[in-house]
């Protein structure tokens, strides 16, 4: 429920809280932009955000509460998972036997409010309040789950038992097992696994030092130090975690690979493990992967405009290869996995043939290859043609052998969808090249490559606005096409037609007051290379990958670095992240 125009004009102008004249300016906006009143006075500077909400409270009977200083405790605070409060601004903060009070900036999010109902079944009361009190509400959850995570380590951690290799003879795997299976370390693990999935980690790094263990998470890309254990723990959670991924117990000298899965408020998420002999012991890491991740959208990722026509363009044919290409960790696989999710419908077979199968998907027949028995992307590949698939998607093409499968499959009829490493769209050709596939081929099959980078997102709370000055144009303007950025911000209506650089908003990532980075979440930036008559051309002359990209941006095509800009611009991630992530 929100305030209606009309009732929102006489209780401002009644109340005396904005001057007539800049009412009716504000007026005047909202009509011609067609927003509401309320956006209106708050982007002409007349009200803040807060003021506002202060309004609908008063006027809506909605009840405003300020929790800023209210420690909330934990049991109640955690009834919501921190990702939700976070994306949606919303708070538990009081409890009765059957209702639960909960403070946002937005009451009308009915979707937060109806998930939070089905999520603990009790009747939820909003509350209004303002953004101070929704910042201290979620500093809360950073410390109290580093107050329980560090009580929990020291407690278990002092009641762990060593494991000791006395007379230079190794501890047997029944007592490893057993010792695995002890109280201390069985918690010590799962906590650590518990903090890791409410952080929204990837990966979790377990490294043994000289003195203590080093436990890390990256979040967003970027590895943070999560804790230190005593130095005698190591052998005791690195026995655990063998123990969960069915790894042999007493074999400390050779790397292993393992598996297993845990569920968490209703998320299954499964660890892919590695395990590293170091000097100092065993270094694991492992991967979170979470399940049942379907329902993501194109534009969800970031793609746009053209960009986005060019893909759905070429997931619309039945034959043909479409590359995503990228460093590891850009997201390639998640993109393939929505081209996939998009096109999974009842009238194709879908066959994929994956190092390591990521998601699982419904409907999708999956192959895991096991290059240590011969079954390899080539020979799975080989394989996957025998089984009447439509479209068939390749984890990488590693070797010249696995690309031939690949392009004769989109020739005899299939769409093939597969990933390359390169660092540009422009360079999957030379790489294909450089791999021995014949030029005539490629043009021939190649539909699309679309080139990709993970930047972390402005925090909304934690963010300073600016315009750029001259002189950041100018250096700006030696890599990318401003006046292009600006026209295609205009023709997707994210700014106004007569907008110029002056006045678009960029911001600068600031630390919130506990420390909190000004980064939370990520999202794609994209160029999109569509293999049209004239880049054809450029492939059968052997043209390189400046040529290719150069004919490519007369034709529209907007680079990596173009693309973050336009995102910056946008607020949703920084210039300097940009710059970061592309290394130009």
């Amino acid at each position: 429920m929100r305030i209606q125009d009309e009732q929102l004009k006489h209780f401002v102008s009644d109340a005396g809280l904005v001057p007539k004249k800049d009412l009716a300016a504000a007026q005047k906006v909202a009509k011609e932009e067609k927003r509401t009143l309320a956006e209106a006075l708050i982007a002409g500077g007349f009200m803040t955000e807060d003021d506002m909400r202060r309004v609908e409270s008063y006027v809506l009977g909605i009840p405003f509460v300020s929790i800023k200083g209210m420690k909330v405790p934990f049991e109640i605070l955690s009834l919501i998972p921190e990702p939700v409060a976070r994306n949606h601004n919303i708070i538990a903060f009081k409890k009765t036997e059957d209702t639960l009070e909960v403070a946002m900036l937005d009451t009308a999010d009915l979707p937060a409010i109806d998930f939070v109902k089905k999520k603990v079944g009790l009747k939820i009361l909003p509350r209004l309040t303002d953004t101070e009190s929704m910042r201290f509400a979620l500093q809360q959850y950073q410390k109290t789950l580093k107050d329980e995570f560090g009580d929990i380590i020291t407690k278990e951690s002092s009641a762990l038992k060593v494991i000791a290799e006395e007379n230079g003879e190794s501890v047997s795997e029944a007592d490893l097992k057993k010792m695995a299976e002890d109280l201390p370390v069985v918690r010590i693990v799962d906590t650590l696994l518990h903090h890791a999935i409410i952080q929204n980690a990837s990966d979790i790094h377990i490294e043994p030092q000289e003195e203590e263990v080093l436990v890390r998470y990256r979040i967003d890309g970027i590895l943070h130090d999560a804790m230190t254990l005593p130095k005698h723990a190591a052998p005791t959670i690195a026995a655990r975690i063998k123990v969960l991924s069915n790894l042999k117990l007493d074999e400390k000298r050779l790397p292993q690979d393992g598996r297993f899965k845990m569920e968490m408020d209703g998320q299954k998420v499964s660890f892919r493990v590695s395990v590293l002999p170091i000097f100092f012991g065993e270094k694991i890491v492992m991967r979170l992967l979470r399940e049942n991740r379907s329902g993501f959208s194109l534009e969800g990722m970031g793609f746009h405009g053209v960009t986005l026509e060019r893909v759905q363009d070429a997931m619309k044919q039945t034959t043909g290869i479409i590359l995503v290409t990228g460093p590891t960790g850009s997201g390639k696989t998640t993109t393939l996995y929505t081209i996939l999710d998009l096109l999974n419908t009842p009238e194709v077979n879908i066959s994929t043939i994956e190092d390591p199968i990521e998601y699982q998907m419904p409907r999708i027949n999956q192959t895991q290859v096991k290059s240590e028995i011969g079954f390899t992307f080539s020979s799975g590949l080989r394989s996957l043609m025998r089984q009447d698939p439509d479209i068939i998607m390749v984890g990488e093409i590693r070797d010249q052998e696995t690309a031939s499968l690949a392009i004769n499959a989109a020739l005899t009829g299939h769409l093939v969808l597969a990933t390359v490493h390169t660092n540009s769209a422009a360079g999957t050709v030379a790489r294909l090249v450089d791999m021995g596939l014949e030029s005539f081929l490629m043009v021939s099959t190649l539909r699309v490559a679309v080139g990709q980078r993970l930047v972390r997102k402005v925090h909304e709370t934690y963010r300073e606005p600016y315009t750029l000055s001259s002189n950041e144009k100018a250096k700006l303007s030696k890599h990318v096409d401003l006046d292009r950025i600006l026209e295609t911000l205009r023709e997707e209506k994210v700014v106004k037609t007569n907008a110029s650089w002056n006045s678009i908003p960029f911001y600068h990532a600031t630390e919130g007051p506990g420390g909190e980075e000004g980064y939370k979440g990520r999202a794609g930036i994209h160029e999109i290379l569509p293999f049209t008559p004239s880049i054809k051309e450029l492939v059968m002359a052997n043209g390189t990958a400046d040529a290719i990209e150069e004919q490519a941006r007369k034709e529209g095509m907007m680079t990596m670095l173009e693309d973050g800009i336009y995102k910056a611009a946008r607020g949703i991630t920084s210039i300097e992240e940009v710059l970061r992530v592309i290394n130009e």
